[in-house]
């Protein structure tokens, strides 16, 4: 059992200042690092307050010179923004310079807002993205290449920086598309998933979605390496608690602003936070969420893991403002206490399921 932190680097207002956010990740992932995460994950947004780091791939690249172990992510490449030439060689660039430590995560996306300025139709997206995937596969596992698609062309073509990973890094899709979801199963891809803040009930509806995909491609859900985006939080500090589970909220609400293209903004950089028809109330939020007391946290996530059967967990470390030395304390606290106790726990099932199948 896998286990990561999940960085947005959000600047939720002027009282943060951008160079500020982006050093907490970096502080951050050291910590992440030294706890024993196994990955650390970099999102890309771009042009608002919700998330800063316009290139994840940077960030990998940054990080793998201050760290020693922790594998390095995207969460995600927005494919339909990037030319796939620059992309394929920026990959293998990062591969290389970490030493193999890239999972290279990616998405078709989903605020027009940044579509607009990299003068893309975000109705074209998902063929975009399909076609995209393509060209990395030959990309990563041929020395020469070409490709003609109806909205990607490239000549033949070498990548001269070429990832160590071999065959290829492993490459994560996230999406909720199920077409797209079959996709990755198809083709052996990993897969992100999230029940944002929503509680056990949907992690069985995901459980079975995916299951469901699975066996229409002829194929085991368990076989694929799926990984799932989590809110979660230990503490018996009330304000600490009541501090994360408010900033996950404003979290949504300006993910769901941009998505649903009712973001409002008095600067053209602040998304105003407003709330939204699909709030959570915090006190349900508490009870959906693994937050609350190390105990309570470790049974539940022990909990979800056994619904959902993940290979993989990333933990929204730092949603909002939320305070920078509560983060890393809770980075410390997952890697000293949380994380062996879940998988001393997972161990135990996995004994019993050996004894019942011999």
């Amino acid at each position: 059992m896998e286990f990561g932190v999940f960085m947005l680097m959000q600047q939720r207002g002027y009282h943060q200042t951008s160079d500020q956010v982006l050093r907490a990740a970096v502080e951050q992932t050291i910590a992440a690092d030294q706890a024993g995460f196994d990955t650390a994950w970099y999102a890309e947004h771009h042009f608002s307050n919700y998330g800063l780091c316009p290139s994840p791939l940077m960030m990998v690249s940054h990080m793998a010179g201050q760290t020693k172990r922790i594998r390095l992510g995207s969460a995600v490449c927005v494919l339909p923004m990037y030319h796939p030439a620059r992309l394929l060689a920026e990959a293998g660039f990062c591969d290389a310079i970490s030493n193999g430590r890239l999972e290279l995560g990616i998405g078709s996306g989903y605020q027009n807002y940044e579509f607009e300025r990299f003068g893309v139709k975000i109705e074209e997206a998902l063929p975009i993205f399909q076609e995209f995937l393509d060209i990395l596969k030959l990309g990563m596992t041929q020395r020469g290449f070409s490709y003609e698609g109806k909205h990607l062309h490239l000549p033949q073509t070498a990548i001269s920086i070429r990832a160590v990973q071999k065959p290829m890094p492993p490459i994560w899709i996230a999406t909720g598309n199920p077409d797209t979801m079959g996709l990755a199963i198809r083709e052996g891809h990993s897969l992100f998933v999230t029940a944002l803040l929503h509680g056990t009930e949907k992690l069985q509806q995901m459980r079975a979605m995916l299951s469901g995909i699975a066996e229409k491609e002829g194929q085991d859900i368990d076989d694929t390496r799926v990984g799932l985006l989590r809110c979660a939080f230990a503490s018996d500090d009330e304000a600490e608690i009541e501090s994360y589970l408010e900033n996950a909220r404003y979290q949504r609400r300006i993910s769901e602003a941009l998505k649903f293209r009712r973001a409002h903004s008095d600067d053209g950089f602040l998304v105003r936070e407003e709330e939204s028809p699909n709030d959570v109330p915090l006190e349900q939020m508490r009870a959906n969420l693994p937050v609350g007391s190390v105990d309570r946290v470790i049974e539940r996530m022990v909990e979800e893991i056994r619904i959902l059967r993940p290979k993989h967990v990333a933990i929204q470390i730092q949603p909002g403002d939320f305070d920078t030395s509560a983060t890393l304390r809770q980075i410390a606290l997952w890697g000293e206490r949380i994380i062996p106790a879940i998988r001393q726990e997972l161990a135990k099932d996995a004994t019993s399921a050996s004894k019942v199948a011999a």
